[in-house]
């Protein structure tokens, strides 16, 4: 059986699986990517989870490459640059390091990225040629599709949204910028719009008592459904920002669709309905009504893996990057 090996690398977890071209995940692995601050630690980890993998998918599995999203990955270089969520700074050689593990073809790219090759291949976007994809993960990372191509830029660093001012001297970013989008629109986010109006009001709140590393996603979005007004509040603002980006995003290149992925759009109706309709609102004339807010495609634990295994499998040419 032919499979390719998917790895994901996020700002606290990384995940790895054992894909086949069909796009189902044979078997999968998940660590804490903090756990491992020296990345020789981690790239022994990489080499332990996808042995453990080989193992219980059996001898009669083939592993054709690897491929891997990472933020700040440069598809041209291979390198990750700079990445202001990961504990190694400076420029980290990822694909030569995946080739010192394994004599195999190797493919890197910005984690957002290969989530979208991964949304066009294995999910809803399957018949679209234009599109975007929003990751809302510790940080908020972006992959454009224009015409069937993924939009990588002059040196590899192209659609960088999650980077853009939204408020001119606002919220510090891991960049060292201030007023990006990700810093008000992520994971992280949505846990400092949390602190903010708790500082700024007296309402009554379940977070009164929580310490913002114990806060998490998950626990937000059942205080919301528990009508806790802090929690649907920093949704509302949340989707406010989302959607009034988003709506400069569509005069760029005017996609069918923009999908949300990650842990923040798991909360469903809580972030998409605000989001929605700010874009809407703010949407020109020409766009109104024409753009679809969606959802992903791909199995919601599998899709980061399944992006970074798509990556590969159009890399060494067994499947074409964008259908259509």
């Amino acid at each position: 059986m032919e499979s390719v090996v998917g790895i994901d690398i996020g700002g606290t977890k990384t995940k790895i699986g054992l894909v086949d071209k069909n796009g189902r995940a044979l078997k999968k692995s998940t660590f804490r990517t903090k756990e491992h601050p020296e990345l020789k630690d981690y790239m022994q980890q990489i080499k332990l989870e996808i042995e453990t993998l080989k193992e219980k998918v059996g001898s009669e599995v083939e592993v054709k490459g690897i491929g891997a999203g990472a933020p700040n990955a440069n598809y041209y270089t291979g390198n990750i640059e700079f990445a202001p969520n990961l504990l190694w700074k400076g420029v980290i050689p990822l694909a030569d390091e995946l080739k010192k593990l394994y004599d195999l073809p190797v493919a890197v790219t910005n984690d957002a990225n290969a989530a979208a090759m991964g949304e066009a291949i294995y999910g809803n976007a399957r018949e679209m040629k234009n599109f975007i994809v929003i990751t809302l993960g510790t940080g908020l990372g972006s992959g454009i599709i224009v015409e069937g191509n993924l939009v990588n830029g002059f040196d590899g660093f192209a659609g960088e949204l999650g980077h853009i001012t939204v408020k001119e001297g606002g919220r510090m970013c891991g960049t060292g910028r201030r007023g990006c989008l990700e810093a008000y629109v992520s994971s992280t986010g949505l846990k400092r719009t949390i602190m903010y109006l708790l500082s700024d009001s007296m309402t009554d709140s379940v977070f009164r008592n929580i310490a913002f590393n114990d806060l998490h996603g998950e626990d937000i979005t059942k205080a919301a459904e528990e009508g806790d007004p802090i929690a649907t509040r920093a949704y509302e603002l949340t989707g406010e920002v989302l959607g009034k980006a988003l709506a400069n995003f569509v005069a760029f290149s005017q996609p069918e669709a923009i999908f949300l992925l990650g842990g923040l759009a798991n909360a469903g109706k809580w972030i998409f309905e605000p989001t929605m309709q700010h874009m809407e609102e703010n949407l020109m004339e020409i766009y109104k009504g024409k753009v679809k807010l969606l959802p992903s495609g791909m199995p919601e634990k599998d899709a980061a893996i399944l992006g970074a295994a798509a990556l590969i499998w159009q890399e060494i040419g067994e499947l074409n990057a964008v259908p259509g």
